[in-house]
């Protein structure tokens, strides 16, 4: 079990006032939540990484699909960490006050530097009564309770954006990076999927988010099978109803797992991807390094990376290193996309 921090601390304090009720926890991070509350009842995580934390921490604890109804039918009490995103907070205390008991309590912490009002308003909007707890260990948590009948719920997700330009309809979950728009890096990226090597077939997207490089992929290699990889079940999910709603769900599928966890070595024609990667909403290039080294390994000989990044990141050395001889694009001041290819 990871190290508790302050806001696991917070929310195990201010939950000894329901003890007793039947308890549900949302995206714990350390495991502490799950291991340290009595009666949990059962647990989500988007993230697989914090979802194989939990488990390792309380290992009789089995993880539920989201939303599930299921899960949350009759829990007292949700204790849950405050997600950085309003949409994805929507998406969750829709849920919670949809599908959980009359007189649940929903408790959300988070640090006090990423409160904001906003939260309370969108808790509002599901929930009768928010208040916020006082804060310590530089943690606060909002407190929602009676649930609002009519309040927009779960089945309202996922959200829609057509976008003319890119004749492309982009859904997606509350909690996925840049949500139903196109990421302006991404964006980069997709001006040149029409360069890729023709005769790919064995395509990953990896990081595949909302699913717009999956379907620009799969329109620009009409033969090739595209895969969507994400440690999120909420990037999974938005990335087979944006190919669903852009016609190419035959050609895309995306499994929720780690970087390229399950993908045999040497067994792709093709990479394509839009580093630095996000845990949630908040940025995270630790990863990177690591990925590129993992994509190195699973291409065939000749096959080729596309990705695209800040064009003040040190990229180049390391692509060249952990994936195979590396040539620009196309590069602008803030983005660079590079085409590495494994030697032989």
């Amino acid at each position: 079990m990871t190290e508790p921090d302050g806001v696991d601390r917070l929310l195990l304090e201010e939950a000894a006032a329901y003890a007793g009720r039947r308890t549900v926890v949302l995206d714990d991070v350390t495991g502490s939540l799950v291991a340290g509350l009595p009666g949990v009842a059962g647990f989500f995580c988007d993230s697989l990484v914090d979802e194989r934390t939990v488990r390792a921490a309380a290992p009789a604890a089995a993880p539920s699909e989201w939303p599930d109804r299921e899960l949350l039918e009759g829990a007292g009490l949700v204790v849950a960490r405050l997600p950085k995103s309003l949409a994805a907070l929507d998406e969750l205390a829709g849920a919670v006050a949809a599908y959980a008991a009359p007189d649940v309590v929903l408790l959300a912490g988070g640090l006090v530097r990423h409160l904001s009002r906003g939260m309370n308003d969108v808790l509002s909007q599901h929930f009768g009564e928010v208040h916020a707890t006082l804060g310590r260990h530089k943690a606060r948590a909002l407190v929602a309770e009676r649930p609002r009948d009519g309040a927009a719920g779960p089945e309202t997700w996922p959200h829609g954006e057509r976008h003319e330009a890119e004749d492309l309809t982009v859904l997606a979950h509350g909690g996925v990076f840049a949500g139903t728009g196109i990421d302006v890096g991404t964006r980069v990226l997709l001006d040149v999927l029409d360069r890729l090597p023709q005769d790919a077939t064995e395509v990953v997207d990896l990081g595949c988010g909302n699913g717009v490089l999956s379907v620009g992929v799969a329109r620009a290699l009409p033969a090739a099978r595209v895969l969507g990889t994400d440690v999120s079940a909420a990037a999974v999910d938005s990335t087979l109803a944006t190919a669903e709603a852009n016609g190419v769900l035959d050609q895309v599928h995306a499994v929720r797992t780690d970087g390229l966890e399950g993908v045999e070595p040497g067994s792709l024609d093709l990479v394509v991807c839009n580093p630095p990667f996000h845990r949630g909403t908040a940025l995270d290039r630790s990863t990177t390094p690591h990925l590129f080294g993992e994509v190195g390994k699973a291409l065939r000989p000749g096959g080729e990376l596309w990705t695209v990044w800040n064009s003040h990141l040190p990229y180049l050395p390391m692509l060249r290193a952990r994936v195979g001889s590396t040539s620009v694009v196309t590069q602008n001041p803030r983005f660079t996309v590079t085409r590495s290819r494994r030697p032989g």
